[in-house]
């Protein structure tokens, strides 16, 4: 695993140690180990089943672990620090003939807030996610990110130490996905601490000061995007289309360039960045219908940690 930075224990606001959580014969979390600092946006990546929605439930007190220790604010979770976390499920679960203002005033209701201090704390959670213009709509006649954001101030509307945002873009078109991912930035500025889990990996590779690879309920990898770039000893990633793959690879392999596959993409890894002319003299001799250059993003660290793992 990747060494990551130490966060003093005053500034944990998650800390996850050795979870372990089965459904009968199947183990679903092994010895999970994760810890969010105060501030921090931490992405958990992984394929479905990897156990992203049962560490989820066990933090929100909704499913008890086998084993295991879990602080939220430095208290043990149980009944009392469901006050502590605030959830954006990745279905909107909101009244859909009530208003913006009406379903806030519902959900705050739930947790103690009156008069004055509801109405001022139902308002705030609006200009947070910026609906005050639209507090008096009905919440089905909103757009879908609109509805997202409506959710993410009903997660908001208590004051969570813990903000958990369950694929919060999936199904949202680009420009309510820069929305999104601008209001989440927002959120941090303010001192929110969140838990991201998402399948769009360039969502977090813009958002996530730390990301952990989950797969089978067993962290992988984690760290910050520099940690993880670890993984893959390259500067850039050369991607070519050529009618003789296999002459290509065998030059790279003559160059010790790595090649790997992303899909029907062939690919070569360059141990420093190389200009257009330079590489076409390396592969001279082999026709090359196209070259790309691409930075070493997420998605190659993503899908080389798999890779390696699974084989280990």
């Amino acid at each position: 695993m990747v060494t990551v930075k130490c966060y003093p224990e005053a500034g944990k606001v998650l800390r996850i140690e050795r979870l372990n959580k089965s459904y009968g014969q199947r183990l679903v979390l092994r010895d999970l180990n994760l810890t969010i600092a105060a501030g921090q946006i931490y992405g958990l990546l992984g394929p479905n089943g990897a156990g992203k929605t049962t560490t989820i439930n066990i933090l929100c007190h909704l499913l008890r672990a086998d084993s295991g220790l879990i602080r939220i604010n430095h208290s043990a979770v149980s009944e009392q620090t469901k006050r502590l976390i605030g959830v954006a499920p990745q279905e909107t679960l909101l009244y859909r003939y009530l208003t913006c203002e009406e379903n806030l005033r519902f959900f705050a209701s739930l947790y103690g807030f009156r008069g004055a201090a509801q109405t001022q704390r139902v308002q705030a959670c609006l200009a947070a996610v910026g609906l005050s213009d639209r507090a008096s709509s009905i919440a089905e006649t909103l757009s879908g990110g609109m509805q997202r954001r409506l959710s993410m101030a009903i997660a908001l509307v208590h004051q969570p130490k813990l903000l958990i945002l369950d694929e919060p873009t999936t199904g949202l078109d680009l420009e309510a996905r820069f929305e999104m991912w601008q209001l989440i930035r927002q959120l941090q500025r303010e001192g929110i601490t969140i838990l991201l889990t998402t399948h769009l990996l360039d969502e977090a590779e813009r958002l996530c000061d730390r990301i952990g690879i989950l797969k089978d309920g067993h962290i992988l990898a984690e760290g910050s995007l520099a940690d993880l770039r670890q993984h893959i000893p390259a500067q850039e990633v050369l991607v070519i289309q050529t009618t003789q793959e296999e002459k290509a690879i065998a030059r790279a392999q003559e160059l010790q360039f790595p090649h790997r596959r992303y899909g029907s993409d062939l690919a070569f890894w360059l141990p420093q960045p190389m200009e257009l002319q330079e590489i076409i003299t390396l592969f001279d001799g082999i026709p090359l219908d196209s070259i790309s250059r691409q930075p070493v993003r997420l998605e190659h660290i993503y899908l080389e940690i798999m890779r390696t793992m699974f084989n280990s």
